[in-house]
This record gives structure tokens, C-alpha cells and sequence, in this order.
């Protein structure tokens, strides 16, 4: 949201972390990122206390005392479809916090974002049950942000993206949100931004990037690619021209059940509330991710 080199931004993370690799991809690039001012993180969908574990342990060798609250299991209103985190199978090899608060996450981000009126931007790379649940219960919140920056959504062609597909409800809610910048990149953009299991194996030579490796082993046995969904959401915030993004309205399939969590773009109009990612730099993008770790 700025490409102004010495400003620090203050990041809230809400994340499923332990299902796709991209998640502990991302959290690594935010604790390596000097521009980044991680004030908390939040996890979300199944196992969510495991997921707060694995945070933890990223947060442990990055040596930062990250406050972290395992967030909402169960979508608003469909079944879940994400009930374990399989990559929480390496914890044991990493040393890790064991205690979290329990049932307030919620309360946390509304803290944390009231301490800072408009300085906030809230990164949403899961399911979107939590933040639905933070606005719906304090509808000033989304105006107190300085932003929401979602890896939510498929937009050039419509589809079913995963965090969509797997709350539609918090989706819909969370995109009828009045927040002052509200941007999506999408599974469409995403995926452009790839790399080969063996070239990332090669890749993660940092101290960071090794608890990623070793979550990483459980997601290559049924992958042999990292795509980048989530670290390049991260990185738009920090690194605009990563992508292009174009003003217009996203919306939320509720009603048809065979289409459910389909997201829909209408581009431009005046009443434009969403900032929708159109393209990416895909070998910019791969190069600013890899250069916070020098």
C-alpha cells in the first residue's frame, strides 16, 4: 500500500497455516520483512490451536514475541472442509509455544485495532470466518483499518477460490465491509506466481525458511510445486507495482448451493468499493520475496 522504503507498517494476520505450504511461506517473508510491524496473528479453521503452535514456531526462530490466538473452528454456517492442519505433523521438531488464549481472538483484533485507529492493515489469508465475525460484531472496525488485503477470491474468469469456498457466508459479510482500502488477490493472478519443489528446496537456505522446509515435506507428498498465493498478497502491501489492481465490486455466491463461494468482479462504476489484483511481476515478485531473507 506505500513504496515508501522506510515506513514500517503495522500488520494483523489472520491465517490457516498448516494446510497449503503458502501460509508459513508468507509468515516467514512478514518476520523477515524490516518494513513490517506484525502486531499479532489469528488462525483460523480446523485444529486452530496447532495452527497457532506452527505460528509460534516460525515466530521462535525469528526470535519475536508474537502475541497469537487460535481463532474460530467451524464456519458461520456450511460444513467445514478443512478440519485438520497436516502440516502440524513437524512440530515436534521445532520448539513452540504450547499455551494460547483461548476464545479471544476476536476481541484481540478489535483491540489491537482500536489502539490504532488507521494504521492497521488486516492481511486475511484463510478462511474468512474470523474477520466476518470481527465486523459483524464491532461494525466500526473495517472504518478504523488503514486496510484489508485479502488472498480471497477468483475474479478473471469468476470461480471458486479456497477461503471463499470454504466460508461463504464470512466471505459475503466480509466484502460488504466499508473499509477504506479493500483489496483481493485472486486465485487468477495467484497462480502465475509458481516454483518447483526442488528449486524451492534450493531456495530456503535462510534460518527462517527451514521450519518451512520441513512443513513443506508434508505438502510435497501430494504437490511438487509452492505456489505463492498468500506471500503475494503480503508483499502487495509493502510493494505496490508487484501488481496491478483495478476499483469495482466483488461479491459472494450465497444462494446458489452448487455454486457456493463463487466470487463475482464488477469492474469500475462510482460506487467502486474493492480493489480487485488484475496481473502480476511474477519474477519481481519472486525476487523482492527472496531479498528480505538476505
Amino acid at each position: 500500500m506505500t513504496s515508501q522504503a522506510s515506513t514500517s507498517i503495522k500488520i494483523l494476520l489472520d491465517t490457516d497455516i498448516g494446510s497449503d505450504i503458502d501460509d508459513a511461506v508468507c509468515l516467514a517473508y512478514l518476520l523477515a520483512q524490516p518494513r513490517c510491524d506484525l502486531l499479532g496473528i489469528t488462525t483460523v479453521t480446523g485444529e486452530a490451536e496447532k495452527r497457532a503452535k506452527m505460528a509460534s514456531a516460525l515466530c521462535t526462530i525469528a526470535g519475536q514475541d508474537i502475541p497469537i490466538y487460535p481463532g474460530v473452528e467451524q464456519p458461520l454456517l456450511t460444513p467445514i472442509q478443512q478440519p485438520l492442519s497436516p502440516q502440524a505433523a513437524a512440530l515436534d521438531r521445532w520448539a513452540h509455544a504450547h499455551d494460547f488464549p483461548q476464545g479471544e481472538a476476536i476481541t484481540f483484533m478489535e483491540q489491537t485495532i482500536r489502539s490504532h485507529p488507521g494504521e492497521v492493515v488486516l492481511l486475511g489469508i484463510g478462511p474468512m470466518t474470523n474477520i466476518a465475525l470481527l465486523f459483524a460484531t464491532y461494525p466500526d472496525i473495517p472504518q478504523l483499518l488503514k486496510g484489508l488485503v485479502l488472498m480471497c477470491g477468483q475474479f478473471a474468469p469468476s470461480g471458486r477460490e479456497w477461503n471463499a469456498l470454504n466460508d461463504p457466508y464470512a466471505a459475503e459479510i466480509v466484502y460488504r465491509a466499508a473499509v477504506p482500502i479493500h483489496r483481493s488477490i485472486g486465485l487468477d493472478v495467484t497462480m502465475q506466481v509458481r516454483m518447483a519443489a526442488s528449486e524451492f528446496h534450493q531456495r530456503c537456505t535462510h534460518p527462517l525458511l527451514r521450519p518451512v522446509l520441513d512443513f513443506a515435506e508434508v505438502w510435497f507428498e501430494r504437490a511438487d510445486m509452492v505456489t505463492f498465493h498468500d506471500p503475494l498478497a503480503a508483499a502487495t502491501i509493502f510493494e505496490n507495482a508487484l501488481c496491478t489492481f483495478s476499483p469495482g465490486n466483488v461479491s459472494v455466491e450465497i444462494k446458489d448451493e452448487g455454486k457456493s463461494g463463487q466470487t463475482y468482479w464488477q469492474p469500475g462504476g462510482v460506487r467502486a468499493r474493492h480493489e480487485v489484483a488484475l496481473s502480476v511481476n511474477a519474477e519481481r515478485f519472486l525476487e523482492h520475496y527472496f531479498h528480505v531473507f538476505q
